[in-house]
């Protein structure tokens, strides 16, 4: 059965551009999938803790050794990294704050990039054979050709650090302009076109 991940991430939730346009994502991607399985990871609901002294003690020693804390750290992490070694597809609908992405996002993708288990020892990404749409809403306009283009920061690292992991195909959808209209509905009808046809683009062959 095809599993898209849909990770959520603005904190304002009913109010949130990239949300309204990540449901049509998901809308759009179940419709070119019949029978398929959406798991929705909600970051502002269980938000990922940050990278400790426990964790770093888990992800870098045999688990026999592992402390009370380093245990309960890990099981956190090795959570999330089944729900994403699990999905065929990846959607990640996220706001850019201050040319990047949220602090929340970053403490997620934290949680997933651990050497042996999604990257090797010799740096090869373990997590082939996905696809991931990353929306990206932010107030401004960063389209490539504008004058801020080159400030936008988020779009390269989360390419990068997905492709560090092996999630190469990945597809992302600047919604610049976000605050336009009355809670983002400019910005959602300029950019619902392309949300709707990179889901219905989406592979999601089933391992």
């Amino acid at each position: 059965m095809p599993t898209l991940l849909a990770i959520e991430v603005s904190p304002r939730h009913e109010l949130s551009t990239s949300r309204r346009l990540t449901e049509l994502f998901i809308d759009g991607w179940k419709a070119a999938h019949p029978g398929s399985h959406v798991v929705v990871r909600d970051l502002t609901k269980t938000p990922p803790p940050f990278v400790d002294l426990a964790w770093i003690g888990g992800a870098f020693t045999p688990r026999e050794q592992h402390s009370p804390e380093s245990a309960a750290a890990m099981k956190v992490s090795d959570e999330l990294v089944a729900e994403i070694k699990a999905a065929d597809d990846i959607v990640i609908g996220t706001p850019m704050f201050n040319f990047s992405i949220p602090a929340v996002l970053k403490a997620y993708i934290d949680q997933i990039v651990r050497v042996g288990v999604t990257v090797s020892p010799s740096n090869v990404g373990l997590l082939t054979g996905k696809k991931a749409t990353i929306i990206l809403a932010s107030g401004g306009d960063f389209s490539p050709g504008s004058p801020v283009e080159k400030y936008n920061q988020a779009s390269g690292y989360l390419r990068q650090v997905l492709a560090w992991i092996g999630i190469k195909d990945i597809e992302i959808i600047l919604a610049g302009r976000a605050r336009a209209g009355a809670a983002g509905e400019t910005a959602v009808e300029a950019f619902g076109t392309a949300v709707r046809s990179a889901a219905a683009s989406a592979p999601a062959i089933a391992a």
